[in-house]
């Protein structure tokens, strides 16, 4: 049975975000600049790893969460295009096209929870149309155009299988501010 947000109280769900973030790598942690590896095996060891991740980047209240930010370089992620889809497993995604038009948007990070804490969300400029190509849990093909909020959210997580981190695309005035904030809180 899933859990209904009308029953679990506001301190059950925060509860559950706290153990759930504390499963996911925080900047600076190195393994969020590795280099991650295909995936190369689509047996049920990658579809235990897909269900692990849907569930804690759900009960994080994120959009997506990549391979790299429970440690393991393996070029996967998961992601939350919009709520009527649910969860999908992206193994080797690939941006194959993005439009010249891009759009600035704050963006929040599962790895640097200090600063969503904060309610501080990190201004990024991303192409406003992709093209994304993956391989399923079953390791075929699949292809989708996106736009806006969902093509945002691809860009993130294949960022983050390239060791890329929202800080990295950040104007410098607001990394100066984002990093500022980091280091306060870490004190």
């Amino acid at each position: 049975m899933g859990r209904s947000e009308k029953t679990e109280s506001a301190d059950e769900r925060e509860a559950r975000r706290r153990i759930a973030q504390a499963q996911i790598r925080q900047f600076p942690d190195p393994v969020l600049r590795s280099e991650t590896h295909p995936v190369e095996d689509f047996g049920d060891d990658l579809r235990a790893l897909a269900a692990r991740m849907f569930e804690l980047a759900d009960d994080a209240v994120g959009a997506g969460l990549a391979a790299p930010q429970i440690g393991l370089l393996r070029r996967f992620a998961v992601v939350s295009l919009d709520d009527d889809e649910g969860w999908i497993a992206l193994a080797n995604p690939e941006i194959t096209a993005s439009s010249d038009e891009t759009e600035v948007g704050g963006e929040g990070c599962l790895s640097l929870d200090l600063l969503l804490r904060e309610g501080h969300s990190v201004p990024v400029a991303r192409a406003t149309r992709i093209t994304v190509r993956w391989q399923d849990l079953d390791g075929a093909w699949q292809e989708r155009e996106l736009v806006d909020l969902p093509a945002r959210i691809i860009q993130h997580e294949v960022d983050h299988l390239d060791g890329v981190l929202t800080l990295d695309r950040a104007e410098p005035e607001a990394r100066r501010e984002a990093m500022r904030l980091l280091r306060e809180g870490t004190r």
